[in-house]
């Protein structure tokens, strides 16, 4: 029940904070709405405008009537699109889960493959290499990485397409989402990968130099053995906490490689409704990442509470306490 209505108040303090700060952000919604009409309107007809769109009262008034209207269900229609922007958003969903969803899996896979062998061969040259080759990529900018694959597989040897997520009248065609997604998967996995490779590195190498591995080692344990049967056993649970918290932060980085790739996604989508005061839009895409980022957050207590019980009651800080006596 606590968690509950911690999660209820956090959504409820998302909901005001984005909404008074979209509207006393500079710009026009009704730009997103009538377009270019607006310049010509006349102050009788700009003021039936806002009055149409409820813009003309209070802000506290607003806010009263958004929340009412939606925990009915109803959050208004975008000003852009002019249709409900549940519908809109709908219709971008899959295409953000798919790339997000890819991006995560395979992040998830590889860091976890990438960060054994380096464990494995601690201190070779191979683990040097990928240490020190990882470091250089996870500071290059997605934003960047993104234009640099875009100039050289696009532009310069047109492999791959630079932009959407499939070919005009293609929607159904398989193959052509395949190759549309490859860039921009490329840059969502590449971004994260050495990231959560290198905590599985140094995760594993704390398992290895713990003392019951040197106990297993003086019994005749082999090193692959102790590595896979007890070093990675112990150290998968805190790799799921860390990816269950990751979500928000690979969502993040597939927004902006959608925005750069003109990909038709979620991100897109949040970055239009901000640039151009689609209000009711942009409340939606932040409530609804808001509700993913604490839902994750709690996934990622609730597995440290079953790796570690005592976490459950509170026993942890107590226990230090006491030890620190």
């Amino acid at each position: 029940m606590k968690k509950l209505m911690l999660f209820v108040f956090s959504i409820f303090l998302l909901s005001v904070i984005v909404f008074y700060v979209s509207r006393l952000a500079p710009g026009d919604p009704l730009i997103s709405y009538y377009g270019d009409r607006v310049e010509k309107m006349s102050p009788v007809e700009r003021q039936w405008a806002e009055e149409k769109l409820g813009l003309r009262d209070p802000m506290g008034v607003q806010y009263i009537r958004w929340l009412n209207n939606a925990l009915h269900g109803d959050f208004g229609i975008s000003y852009k699109y002019k249709m409900d922007a549940a519908e809109v958003i709908r219709s971008r969903l899959s295409n953000t889960l798919i790339l997000g969803g890819t991006g995560f899996v395979l992040i998830f896979v590889f860091s976890l493959l990438l960060g054994i062998l380096c464990a494995w061969r601690e201190d070779g040259w191979l683990d040097r290499v990928i240490c020190k080759l990882g470091t250089i990529i996870s500071c290059i900018p997605e934003f960047w990485l993104a234009l640099v694959l875009i100039l050289v597989f696009a532009l310069k040897l047109g492999w791959l397409p630079s932009s959407g997520a499939y070919s005009i009248g293609k929607n159904g065609d398989l193959w052509d989402r395949i190759v549309h997604l490859i860039l921009p998967l490329s840059v969502v996995v590449i971004s994260h990968l050495w990231y959560y490779a290198y905590m599985v590195r140094n995760r594993i190498l704390e398992e290895v130099r713990a003392d019951y591995v040197l106990l297993a080692r003086s019994k005749g344990l082999n090193k692959r053995s102790v590595m896979f049967r007890h070093c990675l056993r112990n150290a998968i649970p805190s790799y799921l906490s860390i990816m269950a918290i990751s979500v928000p932060h690979v969502l993040g980085g597939t927004y902006i490689v959608e925005m750069v790739f003109s990909y038709p996604g979620i991100g897109t989508l949040s970055y239009e409704s901000a640039r151009y005061k689609d209000y009711n839009l942009l409340m939606l895409l932040c409530i609804l990442s808001g509700i993913l980022v604490i839902l994750c957050s709690m996934a990622a207590q609730l597995v440290n509470e079953h790796i570690d019980p005592r976490m459950r009651s509170g026993d942890v800080s107590a226990d230090s306490e006491a030890r620190k006596t």
